[in-house]
Formats: structure tokens, sequence, C-alpha cells
């Protein structure tokens, strides 16, 4: 583990102890060590596994204090540090602040805690510093990695910000062109910080089409941030707002507003444009989390990208709570905007679906599904009534609810010949009869099916609903969501990107950042 000092830069060496201690045992002098020396553990306990081993001879006392250790062995012991206490540990003494500066302690703080590795590589060959890249750019600036929901009304987003070398890139991730769900985001630089030949960490706008500007980022408060453009003139063209409405037509939809035949999707779309594009990127972002996973989930929770009709691709992101699952908008429209919960899915009440004929009669799949849907709410009567009664009440009440659902289980069984293996075998699936759907092409079979509500509401997010539906379960990556009362059809596939510093420190940290994505948005 020691290695010796003219390798690190730090100062004068007394001598490797390595090679001192390997001398002494090639002139036979181990049965004098054995005697006269004695070996110390330092940074750890239970044995030299877990510490630097320090070895003295009878001309070389024991270090009496931390200060006193070799510099390789201070160099080693200080790379283990996180770097926020490094700077205290600068001003113990003049040898501290020395050792500091040396580059082998500030490239492990970059590897270990923010994932740094090849890049270093590209930082050295620039002429930059492992540890002018750690004060001025990495340490400054960490609060602002990792996955963030921008303020933009009903409409919301998907931001991931990450180090890229010698920059930080805030990358703002867009659903694929309606109505190609199963493609690969697009991604789109927002503002990016850098650090050339060692000056001071620079903030640059991205947004626009005239390439990098000035901008500027402030820390609002905990888990909250703001960009502002200091050169909003650069965003504009020539040709006025009609052109930079064909241009955001093109990358948003990927056609031309004549191409698209729907009056009301033109309506959707111009005021989309109008909303979004007042801000200039001059934005508040607030912190989200990819949900916690745990082995008795349905499926990998995460995210998803849907169709939403005439609002387009959505994304939305998949949780887990017990016997629920639920779908969070991280992007909304103004019926139903981001933060909103949009779809859940009651895992204790699994539908069979019938066979092909029936499956294509919608009136099938309704009386199915809403007989599920009025067995919950008469449960949720029931327990509401039962609030007050004893624990005999709710024992009871409990009985005859688990009876109802049996009873439900049989009435959604299409046949005897259905057993519990064949439920877990992929079953054909095909829409009903008039229901619509964005995606002509979806899964023709599928493993599971459960009841759910899915929320609807009128422009302005107004007279909310929660109405029944059928979650339908086609692999892990794709699932889709009937709805009844619009009879319509979502389909969401998975987002694959890597996403860093984006999980969530703990369960209860997710649950409250879930807690407050409504009211962000409502």
């Amino acid at each position: 583990m020691a290695v010796c000092a003219r390798l690190c830069g730090v100062g004068q060496s007394r001598r490797c102890r390595r090679r001192q201690r390997q001398n002494q045992q090639d002139q036979g002098s181990d049965s004098d060590m054995d005697e006269e020396g004695e070996e110390r553990i330092v940074g750890g306990g239970g044995g030299p596994e877990n510490g630097v081993v320090v070895t003295a001879g009878p001309s070389d006392p024991l270090p009496r204090s931390l200060a006193d250790l070799p510099p390789e062995l201070l160099v080693e012991i200080f790379s283990l540090l996180p770097g926020t206490a490094l700077p205290n540990v600068a001003l113990v003494c003049k040898k501290f602040k020395q050792i500091l500066k040396t580059e082998t302690i500030w490239r492990r703080r970059c590897v270990e805690e923010f994932g740094m590795k090849d890049d270093l590589r590209k930082v050295e060959v620039g002429g930059v510093s492992s540890h002018d890249l750690y004060v001025k750019l990495l340490h400054p600036y960490r609060h602002i990695l990792g996955l963030w929901q921008p303020d933009i009304g009903p409409y919301g987003g998907l931001l991931n910000v990450v180090v890229d070398g010698l920059f930080i890139i805030g990358w703002m991730y867009l659903p694929p062109h309606d109505p190609r769900v199963e493609d690969p985001m697009r991604r789109r630089p927002l503002f990016r910080i850098h650090l050339w030949e060692s000056k001071k960490a620079t903030v640059e706008c991205m947004y626009g089409h005239k390439g990098p500007h000035k901008g500027d980022i402030q820390t609002v408060k905990k888990d909250e941030f703001s960009t502002k453009c200091n050169q909003t003139g650069h965003h504009r063209m020539p040709g006025g707002r009609q052109e930079e409405f064909r241009t955001w037509l093109e990358e948003e939809w990927g056609r031309t507003l004549e191409e698209i035949f729907h009056e009301h999707m033109q309506e959707l779309i111009l005021m989309k444009f109008i909303y979004t594009s007042q801000y200039d990127n001059c934005l508040t972002y607030r912190r989200i989390y990819l949900p916690p996973a745990a082995p008795s989930d349905l499926l990998q929770p995460g995210l998803f990208k849907g169709t939403y009709g005439s609002h387009g691709l959505e994304i939305v992101m998949l949780s887990f709570h017990q016997k629920s699952a639920r779908a969070t908008k991280l992007t909304g429209d103004p019926n139903v905007p981001a933060g909103q919960l949009t779809l859940e899915i009651n895992l204790s009440r699994p539908v069979v679906l019938p066979d092909l004929e029936q499956q294509c009669n919608i009136e099938e799949l309704s009386r199915l599904v809403l007989g599920v849907h009025e067995e919950v709410q008469r449960e949720a009567e029931q327990q509401a009534g039962d609030t007050g009664e004893g624990a005999c009440g709710s024992d009871a009440s409990g009985d005859e609810a688990q009876a109802d659902h049996a009873a439900c289980a049989g009435n959604c069984q299409p046949g005897p010949n259905r057993t519990s293996a064949h439920r877990h075998e992929d079953q054909p699936f095909v829409l009903p009869l008039g229901v619509t759907a964005r995606n002509e092409v979806y899964p023709r079979t599928c493993r599971k099916c459960f009841y759910g509500t899915g929320l609807i509401a009128g422009h302005g997010f107004t007279s909310p609903e929660r109405t029944p539906g059928l979650f339908v379960l086609f692999d892990q990556d794709r699932f889709g969501f009937i709805w009844l009362e619009l009879k319509s059809f979502s389909l969401y596939s998975r987002l694959t990107d890597q996403l860093a510093h984006a999980h969530a420190p703990n369960v209860e940290r997710f649950e409250a950042m879930l807690r407050n994505m409504q009211s962000w948005t409502s």
C-alpha cells in the first residue's frame, strides 16, 4: 500500500518502508527487528488488512501523531476521505496543506464521488488538473447533478444533469415523435458549465440555434435550482415567430402543421408552443428520483413513454406500493398536468381475459371490468362504515371482503379450464372493436391483466375524475391501458436511457417526492 513519496511529488522521502524492510531481511537482521521493532495499525482496526502498517526500528521511533507519518502514507489516508472534509484537513498544518496538492488524492475523489474514469484522461490531456476540476467545477455544482422536473406549467419535462469531461451538461429528454412510442428518446442540451485552462467555471445557455451564450445558474433551495439566459436574443430567428414555430414543430412533432389534419390537435400544438417558448430557458427545476425496486414487483419500475391521443407522447413514472402500482406523469398536458397520478392499478384485482372472439366485444370487456369496479366501491363504502367498529367487526368485514373477492374472481373466469399455472403464461390479446389506438401495431399476447383507474379531466384540469379501465402487462418493457369511458388505448414503452445520479437515497425520500409532485403542477 505504501508508495514512495517521490512518486507522489510530495517533499522528501525517508526511504520507502517496504524497501527498508527488504534490505534488513537480506542482511539477516530479521531477529533484531522482531526483538527491537514493532508494528502499529494506522487508519483501521482489527488487523493489518484494515489499515496501514507502519514499521519502526531501533533508529525509527513510532509516530506520535498523524503528522509524524511519512507523506506517502498521508496521501493514501487523505485520498480515502470525502472531498468535503479535505478543506478542513488543509487547515491543520502546512504539511497537510502541501500534501493536499497531490493529484492522486483529487483524482480518486473525482472517480469515487462523480464516477469519472476515462473522462479524467481527457481532462489531464487538456491541461486541467484533477484538483482544479474537483474544486472549481464538480464540488460547487454537485447539488444540481441528477434528475429534475422543470416547472413549465402543465407540461413539465425530464432533465438529467451529468458530468461529461470538462463539462456539466443539462440534457432535456424528449419523447420520440408521436406515435412511435418504442423509438428511443431524443436529447437536447439546455445548459452547460465548463472549465477551461483552470479558470473559473462558466455557465452557458444552449437554448436556441445560435450556439452557446451567457447564462446563469442559481440554487434556490435544497433540491431546487433555476437557470437564466443572459442573452435571449440568441433564441430569436430572422424570420420571426413564424420561423421559430415551424422549426419547433419539426423538432417536437417531426411534421408540418399542414400534415396534422386534426383541428383540435393543431390547437393543442400551437398552445404548447406559445406557452413553453415564453420562458426562454429561464426555468426552475425540482429534484425527482427513479422509483426503487423490490423483488416482489410485477415488473421493473422506471420511466415509460405513453400515447395520450391528441396530446402526443408523454413520460410517466411507474412505481409499486404494496398491492398497487402507480403511473405518475413527468410530462403532461392542459387536461391532466405533469405531476398527477395518471394510472392507479389494483394488483389484488386480476382480470382474466375471455377468448379472442369475446375480447373483440367491448361490451364483454366492460362487463368484466365494471364488475370489479363496483365491488371495489362497495368494499370502500363498507370499510368507511366500519371505521368505528371493534376488532371483531373488522375481522368479519375482512372475511366478507375475501369472500366477495373470491366470488368476483370466479365470475371473471371465462371457463373451468383456466388454471393458476395457465394464467401466468402469455395469452392472446386483441383490442375490442370501437377502441381507438394511436399505435395500430401493438403486442398480440399479454401476460397478465388487472383492474385499474385512469385520471381524466377537462381543459385546465377541471372536473378531474378517476374512471375504470384495464391494465395489460405485455412484457417487462411494455404495458397498456384501456380507458373504458374514452374507448381508447394507451401503449407504454420503457425508457432504456442510463440516467445518472437519479436514485433516491431511501424509500422515504422517494415517497415524499411523489407526494409533493402533485402540488407542483396543480
